[in-house]
C-alpha cells in the first residue's frame, strides 16, 4: 500500500493533503522524509543557548499533528472491549451479534491470536487478550474493526461475555493471606525465586551497617506511617495510532510511544513476524510521563490490520485511556528514624509496599528505585530497608515520572520534619546537617562520585524572600478587599478571606538518572553531513521519542556545536535506526545526546581527515568552514564535502551498573544522581479545607544546562505534577476494585489557576562522567514538590497529614 496515500502534517512535508475538515484538525503525512523537521527556519544556536523548539510554533498554534490526527482513506476503526469486572473467570464469549452488524469487518478474541499470547516489559505476564480470566477492570477481552468508530463501539457492546466473578486481591493482607488467590500461578520469571509469596512481584531488601547497635545509641526516635494514592500521568493526547499492512506481509505502525524498539520487541512475537517486518515510526506524542512505556493499542491495531488487510486506526477516549495505561504505584510506607540530640542521623528503617496491580509492567525496577533511594539525600550510616510490589486486582501500575522515588520522598521528608519538631530544630538546618555530599556512600555501598550539592540547594531556597503577606493575613482585619482569584477556592466565591492561615514547608529529594541495575542502557545515532543547495547540512537520525521534553531541540544544538553548521535536519524517529532506549528516567539528553555527540565527533574527524589529505592541515569546523590550528580558513565545508557526504553511526553507553544483591541490596546500581529542593508557601482555608499554593520555589543542579529555557520548563512541569499529587490527583479505586473517577471531570489535575509562581535557582556543577557534564533534570522536581507543599500545610494547620493527596476532609476533621 503506497505510503503517499497517508495524509497529514508534521513539521514540513504536506504534499498530497486534501482540504482540511474543521472537525478533524491537522492531518499527518507519513512517508519518506515527511516527518523531517528542518530547524534552520526559526531555530539557531548551540549548546548552552535557549534555542527555539522546531515543533514549538506548530504546537502553540494548533497546527501540530498528533497521532490521533493520523488518517488513511481506506482505514478501518478499531475498538477494544474491556472487562467490567476486576477479577472474574470468562465462561463464554458470543460474537454472533457483533459480527452481524453492518460495517463490521473483524471481531477477534484470544482464539484468533497468531502466535505469542502474552507480552510484558520485564517479563511476559500480560495477555494480549484475556483468555480464561480477567484480573482487573478494563482488561482487554475482544477487538472490533469497523468502517466507522461508532459502529466499532456498537459492535463491541453487542459482544456477550459470561463472567463468573472471583474474590478480590486488593492489598497486602489479601494478597499474602493463607489461601489467597494466586493471580499468576506457575511464575517462571527470575524474580520469583526471591519473593516469599507468588503475589509479590519483586522484593528488594537493603542492609547497611548495624541497625541494632545504632538503635541502642539513638537519643531520639521518630516513627511514621505514610500513604501515597494512585496518580495518573494525565497526558492530554490519548493513546492512538495507525497500523498499515504491508505488501511483504509485515506491518507499519505509526504510533505515540516512549520506546519504539521495545514496542517492536514485544509486538513481533505476538504478530508471529520477524522484527524487521514490524516497522514503527513515531507520530506526534501528546505527553507521556511513563504511561507510554507499556503497550496499549499497538498490538490490537496491528492484529486487526493484518486480519482485515486494511489500515486500522485506534484512538482511545478519555475513559479508555484511564483503563488502557499504567499508573503511579500507590504505596504504604512505614519509617523509623533514630538520631542523636544534635540531629545527627544514626539509622533509618523502612518498609515500602507498592501496589503493582494486575501485571508486573516495570514494578521490579520501581521497587529497586524505591529501596535504593529510600533514605533520601542524607548520610545515614546504618539502614534496614525493604521494598516490595504486589500483584493485586487493582489497575496495573508501572512507570511514572519519579519512578518509585516519589513515594519514598514523601515519607522520608515527612520524617525529617517530624524529627526536626522533636528536636526543636529548624527543618532546613536538620537537613543541612545530614545532607549528603560528593563522596557519601549510599546504603547500597555505592559512593556518590559527582557533585551532590544538597546543602547548597536547601540554602538557596531558604534564602529567597518570602512572598508578601496578603491583606487577609492582617490580624487587625483585612486592609483591602481581597482579590478572589488569590484566595483558596476564591474563584468559586467560597471564601472572602475568613479562616485563612499561611504555612511554609521545605523538602529535598534524590533521583537516579538512566536505567540501572545492570541494564544494557545505550542509544544510537546516525549523522550525515552533506551539501544541499550549496550549504552544509547535518542530518540526524535517532529513534528517540520526542514526547514534549525537547529532545529534538537538543539533538540539533549538539549537531550545530560539534559540526559548526547552521542547518540541521532531524529525520523521523523510527526502527530503521538502532534503538535510542526509552524517553524516561531523565536519560534521553544524557544517552541520545551522548550518541549524537559521538557520531558528530566521528563525522567531524572524517571531514578533517579529508581536509588534511588535501591541505596538509586542518584543526576544526567553525561556522561552515574548515580552519587550521591558527584560525586560518582553509576552505568552506561545502567545498571539502563536495558530492561525497560523510555518514557515521555510533552507539553511546554510560558507565556500567550492576544488579543489587537480592538479599543485601549491595551493588553499584545507578549511573548518576540528581537533586532538587523546594520551598512551598501555601494558604489554607481551615474552615473549608481548601489550599492555595502561593509559591513553589526550586533549586536544582543540572550539571550543564544544554538549553536553559527547556531545563526551566522541565523543572516547572515536574513541580506542577508534584503539586497535583500533593493536593489534587488520585485515581480512586473502590473496595470492589472498580475505578470511581476515570475522567478529567472527576480526576483533578492542576490548571493554570492552580499553578503558582515558581522561581528557580539552576546550578551547573558538571558531572565529569556525563556528556557535557550534564545531569538528567526532568524527574527530580517531581519528588520534592509534594512533601514541601504538605509540610507547608502541616505548618499552617498543625495537622499530621500522613497521606497524599491531602483532601479537604483531612483538613476539616471530617475524614
Amino acid at each position: 500500500m503506497p505510503l503517499h496515500r497517508l495524509r497529514g502534517h508534521h513539521g514540513r512535508g504536506t504534499a498530497g493533503r486534501r482540504p482540511p475538515r474543521r472537525d478533524r484538525g491537522a492531518r499527518m503525512t507519513i512517508g519518506p522524509g515527511a516527518l523531517s523537521q528542518r530547524s534552520d527556519r526559526d531555530t539557531t544556536g548551540g549548546i548552552g543557548e535557549s534555542t527555539q523548539r522546531p515543533d514549538g510554533h506548530l504546537k502553540v498554534t494548533g497546527e501540530f499533528a498528533y497521532s490521533s490526527d493520523l488518517w488513511h482513506d481506506d482505514m478501518l476503526w478499531g475498538h477494544t472491549l474491556r472487562s467490567p469486572h476486576p477479577h472474574a473467570a470468562i465462561r463464554r464469549v458470543d460474537l454472533t451479534a457483533a459480527l452481524a452488524l453492518p460495517g463490521v469487518h473483524a471481531v477477534l478474541t484470544h482464539h484468533d491470536l497468531p502466535a505469542a499470547t502474552h507480552y510484558g516489559l520485564e517479563f511476559t505476564d500480560q495477555p494480549v487478550l484475556a483468555q480464561d480470566v480477567v484480573r482487573y477492570q478494563g482488561e482487554p477481552v475482544a477487538l472490533v474493526a469497523a468502517d466507522h468508530p461508532e459502529t466499532a463501539r456498537r459492535a463491541a457492546a453487542l459482544i456477550a461475555v459470561d463472567y463468573d466473578e472471583r474474590p478480590l486481591v486488593h492489598d497486602e493482607s489479601s494478597a499474602t493471606a493463607p489461601g489467597a488467590p494466586v493471580l499468576h500461578p506457575g511464575r517462571t520469571d527470575h524474580h520469583a525465586a526471591h519473593v516469599p509469596h507468588p503475589n509479590i512481584v519483586h522484593r528488594q531488601p537493603i542492609r547497611h551497617g548495624d541497625v541494632a547497635a545504632a538503635r541502642a545509641r539513638a537519643e531520639v526516635v521518630v516513627r511514621g506511617e505514610y500513604e501515597v494514592g494512585m496518580q495518573d500521568q494525565a497526558f492530554l493526547g490519548p493513546e492512538s495510532g495507525l497500523a498499515v499492512p504491508a505488501a511483504d506481509g509485515g506491518v507499519d505502525l505509526y504510533v505515540a510511544t516512549q520506546w519504539l524498539h521495545v514496542d517492536q520487541r514485544q509486538l513481533a512475537p505476538v504478530l508471529g513476524l520477524p522484527a524487521e517486518k514490524v516497522r514503527l515510526t513515531l507520530s506526534g506524542v501528546g505527553g507521556a510521563f511513563g504511561a507510554r512505556e507499556d503497550l496499549s493499542m499497538q498490538a490490537h491495531a496491528c492484529l486487526l490490520a493484518l486480519r482485515t488487510g486494511r489500515p486500522v486506526k485506534m484512538v482511545y477516549d478519555r475513559e479508555q485511556s484511564f483503563f488502557g495505561h499504567v499508573h503511579r504505584h500507590p504505596a504504604k510506607l512505614a519509617y523509623e528514624h533514630g538520631a542523636l540530640r544534635d540531629g545527627t542521623l544514626l539509622y533509618v528503617t523502612c518498609r515500602i509496599v507498592l501496589d503493582g496491580g494486575a501485571y508486573a509492567s516495570s514494578s521490579p525496577a520501581v521497587v529497586g528505585n524505591a529501596a535504593s533511594l529510600g533514605l533520601g539525600p542524607y548520610e545515614v550510616p546504618h539502614a534496614d530497608i525493604e521494598a516490595l510490589a504486589l500483584y493485586t486486582n487493582n489497575p496495573p501500575c508501572g512507570a511514572m515520572r519519579g519512578f518509585g522515588a516519589v513515594q519514598a520522598c514523601f515519607a522520608y521528608e515527612s520524617q525529617m520534619d517530624k524529627l526536626a519538631a522533636e528536636l526543636g530544630l529548624d527543618p532546613v538546618e536538620l537537613r543541612r546537617r545530614n545532607a549528603m555530599r560528593q563522596g557519601t556512600v549510599m546504603p547500597t555501598g555505592q559512593p556518590v562520585d559527582s557533585p551532590a550539592p544538597v546543602a547548597e540547594l536547601l540554602a538557596r531556597v531558604a534564602a529567597r524572600p518570602l512572598p508578601p503577606e496578603r491583606p487577609w493575613a492582617d490580624p487587625a482585619g483585612p486592609t483591602a478587599a481581597p482579590d478572589l482569584r488569590e484566595l483558596p477556592g476564591g474563584l468559586s466565591n467560597t471564601s472572602h478571606g475568613e479562616g485563612i492561615v499561611r504555612g511554609v514547608g521545605y523538602a529535598v529529594g534524590i533521583k537516579n538518572v538512566g536505567f540501572s541495575e545492570g541494564f544494557d542502557d545505550y542509544s544510537t545515532a546516525r549523522v550525515r553531513l552533506e551539501v544541499v543547495g550549496g550549504e552544509p547540512v547535518a542530518v540526524v537520525h535517532t529513534a528517540a521519542a520526542e514526547v514534549g521534553q525537547g529532545g529534538v531541540t537538543v539533538q540539533a544544538q549538539i549537531a550545530r556545536t560539534e559540526l559548526g553548521v547552521t542547518h540541521v535536519t532531524l529525520l523521523p524517529a523510527d526502527t530503521t535506526v538502532g534503538s535510542a532506549g526509552s524517553t524516561s528516567a531523565s536519560r534521553q539528553t544524557y544517552m541520545t545526546g551522548g550518541a549524537v555527540k559521538h557520531a558528530c565527533e566521528a563525522v567531524r574527524e572524517a571531514v578533517l581527515a579529508r581536509a588534511r589529505a588535501r591541505f596538509g592541515t586542518a584543526a576544526a569546523l567553525e561556522a561552515g568552514k574548515v580552519v587550521a590550528a591558527d584560525g586560518e580558513v582553509l576552505a568552506t565545508l561545502a567545498e571539502v564535502l563536495g558530492e561525497e557526504p560523510v555518514e557515521i553511526e555510533r552507539e553511546f553507553r554510560h558507565r556500567p551498573t550492576e544488579p543489587f544483591h537480592p538479599r543485601t541490596g549491595q551493588g553499584r546500581g545507578h549511573v548518576q544522581y540528581s537533586f532538587c529542593a523546594h520551598r512551598a508557601v501555601v494558604e489554607v482555608d481551615t474552615d473549608l479545607g481548601l489550599v492555595k499554593v502561593v509559591e513553589l520555589a526550586a533549586a536544582q543542579d543540572v550539571g550543564k544546562a544544554l538549553n536553559p529555557r527547556a531545563v526551566a520548563g522541565q523543572i516547572h512541569g515536574g513541580s506542577a505534577q508534584g503539586l497535583g499529587l500533593a493536593v489534587l490527583e488520585e485515581i480512586v479505586v473502590g473496595p470492589d476494585g472498580r475505578v470511581r473517577n476515570p475522567s478529567f471531570t472527576d480526576y483533578l489535575i492542576p490548571t493554570i489557576l492552580d499553578v503558582p509562581g515558581m522561581p528557580l535557582d539552576i546550578l551547573e556543577l558538571a558531572d565529569d562522567h556525563a556528556p557535557y557534564g550534564l545531569r538528567g533534570a526532568g524527574e527530580a522536581p517531581t519528588l520534592s514538590a509534594t512533601p514541601a507543599i504538605v509540610a507547608a500545610i502541616r505548618q499552617a494547620t498543625g495537622l499530621p497529614l500522613c497521606r497524599v493527596p491531602v483532601r479537604p476532609e483531612h483538613l476539616t476533621g471530617t475524614a
